[in-house]
């Protein structure tokens, strides 16, 4: 019996009712995939493509393991230091080869930077971030890892949808074998999921193909994409160093409004003043920055400790991380790359 039919209506059932209960570990694996297959068969992708990244799949228990091991909301019961993240993830190390990095690339930056407006320097600190500058990308089977995380069904909708965006990157000419990275899906040197991939991916060179795995100019614009279409704003930094009176009022600036996504990492966030404003209050920045710019005031370990005004290009930061111990990295990473 022929039952690609049968999955086909099934699957465009479920599309247009995208709240059936529908359970993915109520069917076996095998059952789910083909599913999953009829869904992306419905898109447009080839079953040649179909066919080939889905030959042998089974589901990795590894990932299912990594998966659920990942916390869960946080309570209020404090934050880790600061400083002790900063001196792991920005060390002499990692600054230096950033620095390299960003030497070998130099002639790469200019027309990146003239195009979207984002610092090499920021680039090169995500770049080091995320996968040490293309040292380590992952090694799990794309295929294998999403089709398992739908087919777990804790982030059931999300997965499928990453898993079908996999299958489109496919298409446009990618081994399975080449398609591989971290357990959760991202890949590449800037760790994409397959859905960022089909929508800010870009041939940074003019070759016809982005390839963010080791083509460094399109690994850069891709990223610089990113961040335009987060809305990094030209010429301001993501923050600088303030110093701080201990006269400061921190319950006068404290921020009220409570942030629908990432909550725990906003809250920590003051209130928005123009620069012109901070000054009022005794707050300086150490580098230059317009008197009009919005800016925000952290002092993550406390008083006494080093403290930032923040612009809205370290929002935009947060959304390749939401983490202020992500962000903060990147953005003193960068400022070490050039200094």
């Amino acid at each position: 019996m022929n039952f690609k039919p049968m999955l086909a209506a099934l699957a465009a059932m479920i599309v247009m009712s995208p709240a059936t209960p529908a359970q993915s570990q109520d069917m076996s694996f095998d059952a789910y995939v083909q599913l999953m297959s009829a869904k992306a068969r419905a898109q447009g992708v080839s079953e040649r493509t179909i066919t080939r990244m889905t030959a042998g799949l089974t589901p990795n228990q590894r990932v299912i393991q990594l998966d659920q091991g990942q916390p869960g909301s946080p309570t209020r019961t404090g934050y880790p230091a600061l400083a002790p993240y900063i001196n792991t993830h920005v060390n002499p190390t990692r600054i230096r080869r950033g620095r390299e990095m960003f030497g070998s690339t130099r002639g790469i930056h200019p027309r990146v930077e003239e195009k979207y407006g984002v610092p090499a320097e920021i680039l090169m600190a995500i770049w080091g971030h995320e996968t040490n500058y293309g040292g380590y990308k992952g090694n799990f089977d794309l295929s294998r890892s999403l089709a398992t995380l739908a087919w777990e069904g804790r982030r059931r909708n999300l997965f499928e949808s990453e898993w079908i965006a996999l299958l489109k990157v496919a298409e446009k000419g990618y081994s399975r074998s080449e398609l591989v990275g971290s357990w959760a899906g991202a890949f590449g040197n800037p760790q994409f999921l397959p859905s960022v991939y089909l929508r800010l991916a870009t041939d940074g060179d003019g070759d016809g193909r982005a390839d963010i795995f080791n083509n460094r100019a399109d690994t850069l614009a891709s990223i610089a994409r990113y961040f335009q279409d987060s809305g990094w704003r030209t010429g301001q930094p993501w923050g600088v160093r303030a110093s701080v009176p201990s006269s400061l009022d921190r319950a006068a600036i404290e921020n009220k409004v409570v942030s629908p996504v990432c909550p725990r990492v906003h809250e920590r966030h003051s209130q928005w003043k123009t620069v012109a404003e901070w000054r009022q209050l005794g707050v300086r920045p150490q580098k230059f920055l317009a008197d009009d710019v919005l800016a925000s005031f952290f002092q993550p370990d406390g008083p006494g400790k080093p403290a930032w005004l923040l612009t809205s290009n370290y929002r935009v930061i947060l959304e390749y991380n939401c983490s202020n111990y992500y962000a903060m990295s990147v953005g003193l990473l960068a400022d070490e790359i050039v200094n």
